[in-house]
């Protein structure tokens, strides 16, 4: 065995010790409930753009994305705009090491406030980025989403709007169609089931993971990554990860 399998080999081995080690994830989850009650993903920037995600998570969609090679990616709920910038950094990388030369990023929001999409507009990464103003699950908005993805042959989504079941399972019902075989769909702040959120529609019971539940009961076709959850432990996106098979 070479030197690169033998190390593949040994984190394979590891991320399967702690999908079975209770210790650790309950020491990870009360680590993420309490940076969350202290406002930890809010201190982190991305090219000069608040991108108020948790940076394990970061990590794991650039994994993804170098995996994947997507040639758009689409994101419901943008704020600040710093995943965007992210996501469009990653893709420029991707194609100055070969991968798709026109790849793109369409963030979608409710509500694009001018300050933000300023400065989105005028940054350098803006080239890869186009942005939609709407609700991501209204029709004239999915309408507009399903023509632009028509000449795009690699798809990746990523769901961070309104956390609610409800609004989740729409939206999970009406893009991840559009998600290519072997790419994801990912659905952020999962989490939200295992914590309290005081003064939020969304709370325990009525959040982004029940609707991942209820999407997955009806559609075989997309699979909860599980070694994902393992080899994070701290992720704002638990049971999150969806392959399409």
């Amino acid at each position: 065995m070479d030197k690169i399998q033998e190390f593949r080999e040994e984190c394979a081995s590891r991320i399967e010790g702690y999908a079975n080690d209770k210790a650790f994830q309950g020491i990870s989850r009360q680590w993420l409930e309490e940076s969350m009650r202290k406002g930890y993903p809010y201190n982190f920037s991305w090219m000069g753009r608040p991108i108020i995600q948790n940076p394990v998570d970061m990590v794991a969609m650039q994994e993804i994305i170098w995996e994947t090679q997507p040639d758009l990616i689409i994101e419901t709920g943008i704020a600040h705009g710093g995943s965007l910038i992210y996501y469009a950094s990653l893709l420029e990388l991707n194609a100055i090491s070969g991968g798709p030369q026109l790849a793109r990023v369409l963030g979608i929001d409710i509500d694009i406030r001018e300050h933000n999409r300023g400065e989105i507009e005028s940054h350098p990464m803006f080239r890869r980025i186009a942005l939609f103003q709407g609700s991501s699950t209204e029709e004239t908005t999915i309408d507009y989403v399903r023509d632009f993805t028509k000449k795009f042959n690699k798809i990746l989504l990523i769901l961070d709007s309104n956390h609610t079941h409800r609004h989740v399972l729409d939206e999970l019902e009406a893009y991840t169609p559009l998600v290519s075989l072997g790419s994801y769909c990912v659905v952020f702040d999962t989490h939200v089931e295992y914590f309290t959120y005081a003064h939020r529609p969304w709370g325990k019971g009525n959040n982004p993971m029940t609707a991942v539940d209820a999407f997955l009961a009806n559609h075989p076709e997309f699979e909860i990554d599980e070694m994902m959850d393992a080899k994070l432990m701290i992720s704002v996106a638990p049971r999150g990860y969806l392959r399409r098979k």
